[in-house]
């Protein structure tokens, strides 16, 4: 049985280490991707049972991710296979070259995703009923995937809907990405299309990316957090949840990290504050943080005590590279109980 079952695109991450893309002779490879890096935490770091809806184009590039995604413990008894015509003229797999970043030069994403095997899954194409009606508890999608084509918004309702009625908790997180929008009516449609999922989810990770008039359109200091919340709140008045990291960038290798949220029954609460974090690869890190949140929201154990897994977790995600979490969860509760990094031996 499944605990977990995330809907989104996996990725094949091509890392040039310390190296710039644009000069490197050498890649190490990851999988990742926003909605599958969750369920890969809360696999290897949490130890839940967690199942990734996706699509693959049948060649030694799908399989090399689904490899990685095995070797990360997730289930694959749902990946869609599309068969491949030799030159990905049909369907073919996603490609993300990334740069950690180092001082004053940010990290950089260059994604090669167009016409991938997963942006052509369209509405009818999984059967939720039966994905749902084995017992799964939380299912998690995001912005990415419905921001892929204008059939993956579909399908995203779809399953959020299916999820609902089968009593699944349902999280969502905006993840907003300039890439994805441009040519297609940009941060507005963006926007609308988040409104329209978001209104299905319990918990909404990311919920500040829903503040103001449309994605990146305000940028909230930390005083101003609870009315930004309270915004949001209006906007989705039947969420249970509402949770977001917070991130200050004085360098790409120093971040200052912490976290907020609002609960009906908790009001507006924070995480714990994390200032001058190291970082050797800050992406995955949100992703980091929405699994540790939903372990513990998963476990009762309060929302301020959720706050803390996502954040500690997220933090550990940003200490190693590549996309996805290489923490374990005594690492994590050391980390929540001010744990140092003295040498263990």
């Amino acid at each position: 049985m499944i605990d977990v079952v995330a809907l989104g695109e996996v990725m094949l991450r091509l890392d040039p280490g310390e190296g710039r893309i644009r000069t490197t002779r050498t890649f190490q490879v990851w999988e990742g991707g926003g909605e599958y890096n969750v369920v890969r935490g809360l696999r290897r770091c949490f130890g839940l049972r967690t199942a990734v809806v996706t699509a693959l184009a049948d060649n030694a590039v799908g399989r090399l991710v689904e490899d990685l995604i095995l070797q990360g413990g997730v289930d694959t008894a749902l990946i869609r296979w599309v068969p491949d015509d030799g030159i990905g003229r049909t369907a073919r797999n996603g490609l993300n070259f990334v740069e950690r970043g180092h001082g004053i030069r940010g990290a950089l994403g260059v994604s090669d995703r167009a016409h991938t095997a997963v942006s052509q899954l369209r509405k009818g194409d999984v059967d939720w009923d039966a994905v749902f009606a084995a017992g799964v508890r939380w299912f998690h999608t995001g912005g990415i995937f419905a921001g892929l084509s204008d059939t993956t918004v579909d399908v995203a309702d779809e399953a959020m809907a299916a999820a609902r009625r089968h009593g699944v908790t349902v999280s969502y997180d905006p993840n907003y990405r300039p890439s994805l929008w441009a040519g297609r009516g940009g941060a507005d449609a963006a926007r609308e299309v988040d409104l329209r999922l978001a209104r299905h989810a319990d918990v909404v990770v990311g919920a500040l990316g829903l503040a103001g008039t449309r994605p990146g359109d305000v940028r909230v200091s930390a005083d101003e957090v609870p009315d930004a919340l309270a915004g949001v709140t209006v906007l989705l008045p039947d969420a249970k949840v509402l949770a977001t990291t917070l991130r200050e960038v004085p360098s790409a290798g120093v971040n200052d990290w912490s976290s907020a949220a609002w609960s009906a029954d908790t009001g507006f609460v924070t995480g714990p504050r994390m200032p001058g974090l190291q970082v050797l690869d800050r992406i995955g890190s949100g992703d980091g943080f929405a699994a540790g949140l939903i372990h513990g929201l998963l476990d009762g154990v309060g929302l301020e005590r959720a706050l803390a897994y996502g954040t500690a977790h997220g933090a550990l995600t940003m200490t190693t590279p590549g996309d996805v979490s290489m923490a374990s969860l005594a690492e994590v509760e050391a980390l929540i109980a001010g744990g140092s990094a003295d040498v263990r031996r």
